[in-house]
């Protein structure tokens, strides 16, 4: 079985981080710095994700094992876990069905339950960026980003879903596995088994300014994971941790030291 990549760094108790769709383990490297110099921190690339390996597959079951395989390599036999968006996702399903390595678990901005598809124009615009890499009608970050300006308005939405170019002989190309996670898109938007739950402490953080998680899911996320909490850090987005590090880092650390 393939490794996921992964980065460590700091010692004491560890700390998984586990990125978003469409990101990278730098994408939490506003939270991974600080949290090195009180815990050994291991951030992952998830499967088709960063430099991680590809797969047909991500069923978050799959994806899951894929992070105890990497707890396994290192001889962790227990961590904490923060995951954001799917990643968040991927962090519950660990602790659903690997409870005994979950110490404490922390979800920022995302609950258990089946959401609508909402990225398929960002999925059509990479994938038409990735055929004018292809064909030679894009070669510079500037026209990728041209390209993907039709599909995605938003600037910071595009600055960062172009940080998975990078340059290989001089050609950019996209480190992503775009077609396998256009193909697993449906079971990245799926419900987590709602008859799993987790018994450890749990904190949910919610983005003031997001509806990823909204008062309807409270009852379900109560049913799962019955030693819940929540903190919601006012004025900030789905990108809670990226927006709002300060405060984020600051609600992560007084959880874990609680």
């Amino acid at each position: 079985m393939s490794l996921l990549n992964f980065q460590v760094r700091g010692q004491g108790q560890p700390l998984v981080l586990i990125h978003g769709l469409f990101g990278s383990l730098d994408n939490l490297g506003m939270v991974a710095k600080p949290m090195a110099e009180h815990y050994q921190v291991i951030n992952v690339d998830v499967c088709n994700h960063g430099t991680s390996m590809h797969r047909p597959d991500m069923d978050y079951s799959l994806l899951a094992q894929d992070v105890i395989a990497v707890l396994d390599h290192l001889k962790i036999k227990q961590a904490n876990f923060l995951g954001h968006s799917m990643g968040g996702k991927i962090a519950m399903q660990v602790a659903q069905s690997f409870s005994e390595y979950v110490n404490k678990l922390i979800v920022a901005d995302i609950a258990p339950i089946a959401y609508p598809a909402h990225h398929q124009e960002i999925i059509h615009g990479l994938q038409h960026v990735a055929t004018q890499l292809a064909n030679g009608q894009v070669t510079t970050r500037r026209q990728a980003d041209d390209v993907l300006s039709a599909y995605v308005e938003t600037l910071g939405v595009r600055q960062f879903l172009l940080r998975n170019l990078t340059t290989t002989d001089g050609k950019l190309h996209f480190k992503c596995h775009l077609d396998n996670i256009a193909k697993c898109y449906p079971q990245i938007m799926q419900a987590l088994d709602p008859h799993q739950t987790f018994n450890g402490d749990t904190l949910f953080i919610k983005g003031g300014a997001s509806n990823y998680i909204t008062a309807e899911h409270s009852d379900i996320i109560k049913t799962m994971f019955p030693n819940s909490r929540a903190k919601i850090i006012s004025g900030a987005g789905h990108w809670l941790h990226a927006e709002k590090t300060v405060a984020f880092n600051k609600i992560v650390k007084d959880f874990l030291n609680r």
